[in-house]
This record gives C-alpha cells, structure tokens and sequence, in this order.
C-alpha cells in the first residue's frame, strides 16, 4: 500500500500534464503533448508544400485534431505547444531559412490573432540563429478589413487588396524574406502582403504555415 502511494507521487512529479487533453505525459519528455494527442495530430513527414497561389510550406492540414488545437491556441496560446509545433515546422523547411528574415502577418485590431508572432518568433528560434524576426515595423496593415471566416476566395481577395504597407528595401532591409502565419485558406492575405512588400523592394520567398485548409474544403 505505501509503496504505490509513494508511486503514484513520484509519477505525479515526474510527469507534467499534456497541455491538450490534460493526461500524464511521458516521464522526463520535454513534449508539452502527450503520445497519443501529438499521433492524433497525424503531422505527415516533411509536412505539405506547394506553389499557389504563392511557395508555401505548412505542417499538415488544417483539420481534425490540429484544427482543434489551433482554435483552442487563438484565444489563449501556449508558448511551449507554439513552440513544439514551429520546431515541427522548421524540420520541415530548414533548409530555406538560413539568412531568412521570418515576417509574422499582423492582424488589422491589436488583440487579433497572436499566433503568426508567436509561430514566427519560435521559428526563429528553432532554427538556433540562422533565421531572424523581422523588424516590426517592416510590414504593417494600412487599413481595416472584414473578418473574413464567412468569406469566399474572391471576396477574400477584394478585401485585402491593398491592405497592407512596408518599408523600403535598403539601409540592412534587404534579406531574403518568409511570411508567417497559423493557417494557409486561400492566401489572400499573403498575397496582398507579399505584393506590398514586393513593391517596396524586397525579396519575398514564400509562405509558411501551421495547417493549409485542404483544397475540397469550403472557402
């Protein structure tokens, strides 16, 4: 009796709490997911990419259990899951950040969506310096936006069309550049950000993303 007691303490110090579904994670794992929330997450090696509308890159797409998880990060994040998911990124296209300038794409309303600062900022550190978050005053939303959840893609497009200003290249703004963001829809607004800062000189790579909303899903 007293032996499984002080078991069961010793498993409860040991172990911390998975951050999605509470259960105990692995002792001594640094995961802030346990081993069946992070095989829910189904994250298929080397993750998705593609060329439309703009290079992209994400980490499988946006449905079942990781859609779950992004909503529930949106209003609240946890770092160390934020985190644990850009490292998972960065596996996936490390090998086009070196000397990269990772810009987060901000939101219109200052308590919008945190996550594409946070995934940008973890990837940079995933990536032990060899990439960078870009100066915040680099890219930035000229005018306010609909929501755009109950939008389809051209009115998408419409909505973000000239929605965003940068600054001019030059003057050490001129690195290679990868926009950030949580989820890949349509890509209106990577898009209309890319062509903002496309126009002010600099070199934009791509996209990358935690989930891309699959193609047969509505837009």
């Amino acid at each position: 009796m007293g032996f499984h007691f002080w078991q069961h303490a010793l498993d409860l110090i040991s172990t911390a709490p998975c951050r999605s579904c509470g259960g105990a994670c692995e002792p001594a794992s640094p995961s802030p997911l346990c081993g069946r929330c992070l095989d829910a997450l189904a994250l298929p090696e080397g993750g998705l990419q593609g060329d439309q509308p703009l290079l992209w890159c994400a980490l499988a797409p946006y449905a079942a259990e990781l859609r779950g998880l992004l909503l529930r990060q949106r209003p609240k994040p946890d770092r160390a899951v934020v985190s644990l998911l850009a490292a998972r990124l960065h596996h996936c296209c490390a090998s086009v950040l070196p000397g990269a300038w990772l810009v987060p794409l901000p939101s219109w309303k200052r308590s919008g969506n945190p996550l594409p600062a946070l995934v940008a900022l973890a990837l940079a550190e995933a990536s032990g310096g060899r990439a960078a978050l870009a100066p915040a005053q680099l890219l930035w939303r000229s005018r306010p936006t609909l929501g755009q959840h109950h939008l389809g893609r051209s009115l998408r497009a419409r909505n973000l069309r000239d929605a965003f200003g940068a600054a001019p290249a030059g003057a050490g703004l001129n690195r290679p550049l990868w926009l950030v963001d949580d989820i890949l829809t349509t890509g209106a607004t990577a898009c209309s950000a890319a062509h903002a800062l496309q126009a002010a000189g600099h070199a934009v790579q791509g996209l990358l993303a935690l989930a891309r909303t699959p193609a047969s899903a509505p837009r």
